[in-house]
């Protein structure tokens, strides 16, 4: 049990990636963006392209890191994945999303669009990759080191946790510190006073994609670097990440952290009673009771 709380809070770490981006996006646009488990999805096989392909074809040396499972291809691909994922996240804002707010198109039009993009990548993947599951470094034997308690857990699992926690705390010191990230809490709290003001909206919302497409980008590589790609990976993970934030409170970031981790515990302790197959059934479950018991999330409102 122990064990699988552990697996748990690895989980729970890169559902944060994606429900943080989620909640951030929800909290200046007041959008619940379908397609946002699917930018995950397209973050990891952007790093699954650099790795086996570009960063191959360069030469680039693809020796381990100690006892992690990749080297400097790896290191390289997860910024440049984020900064993709980054640029598509606004990409499809502009495309798709602006047009359509211009319009003063109601939610559920909003909501059919983003699954529509959310397809959309699904496809492309599958046109490019196909429809089997990928690894980054397939046949690679990757041991676990023994902690207390007999817990097995891998250095590339303590690396998720660890480059989570600092992606957090950047973050947290961006929102908090910086004039950007001022602009966009306020915004967030109140669009129409921020912009009497005099901040820059459109900015605000550029950089709010962007930042929510990086963080998912990188979410997606975490994952494929603890377990494997797929296609439908991201659209998997679609429910952990809206439970994730209802359960925090839906547009505060520090309550999507805690939601995500509660998320990814409770779905691998369910392991030790249910087939692994039941876990989205769980994330499901535990998103109905904290809609009926306290809709607004353990943490309220926006933060």
């Amino acid at each position: 049990m122990a064990e699988l709380f552990v697996y748990g809070i690895v989980l729970g770490s890169i559902i944060a990636l994606g429900s943080i981006g989620l909640t951030l996006v929800y909290g200046i646009l007041r959008f619940a963006n379908f397609a946002h488990g699917d930018l995950m999805t397209a973050g990891a096989y952007m790093a699954l392209f650099l790795v086996t392909g570009l960063f191959s074809w360069f030469g680039i040396s693809d020796t381990p890191f100690g006892y992690l499972s990749f080297g400097w291809r790896m290191a390289l691909a997860i910024p440049i994945s984020m900064i993709a994922i980054a640029v598509l996240a606004i990409l499809l804002d502009r495309i798709i999303y602006q047009p359509l707010r211009r319009k003063k198109s109601g939610s559920v039009i909003l909501a059919m669009s983003a699954l529509g993009a959310s397809f959309i990548i699904q496809m492309m993947v599958l046109i490019l990759w196909g429809a089997d599951s990928l690894f980054y470094k397939p046949g690679v034997l990757r041991p676990a080191l023994m902690l207390p308690l007999g817990i097995k857990i891998r250095p590339d699992q303590i690396f998720i946790v660890v480059i989570v926690f600092i992606s957090f705390t950047a973050l947290h010191l961006f929102l908090k510190h910086t004039r950007m990230g001022k602009a966009m809490r306020a915004t967030a709290d109140n669009p129409e006073l921020a912009r009497v003001t005099g901040i820059d909206t459109k900015k605000i919302i550029q950089w709010t994609w962007g930042i929510g497409g990086a963080m998912a980008g990188m979410g997606g590589v975490l994952y494929g670097i603890d377990v494997q790609l797929h296609p439908l990976m991201g659209w998997g993970f679609l429910l952990p990440l809206f439970a994730a934030t209802i359960l925090g409170g839906i547009g505060n970031m520090y309550g999507a952290l805690v939601g995500a981790l509660v998320m990814g515990v409770a779905q691998q302790v369910s392991t030790a009673y249910l087939l692994p197959t039941y876990k989205p059934g769980v994330a499901f479950i535990i998103m109905i009771f904290i809609l009926l018991v306290r809709p607004q999330g353990i943490f309220g409102g926006r933060s």
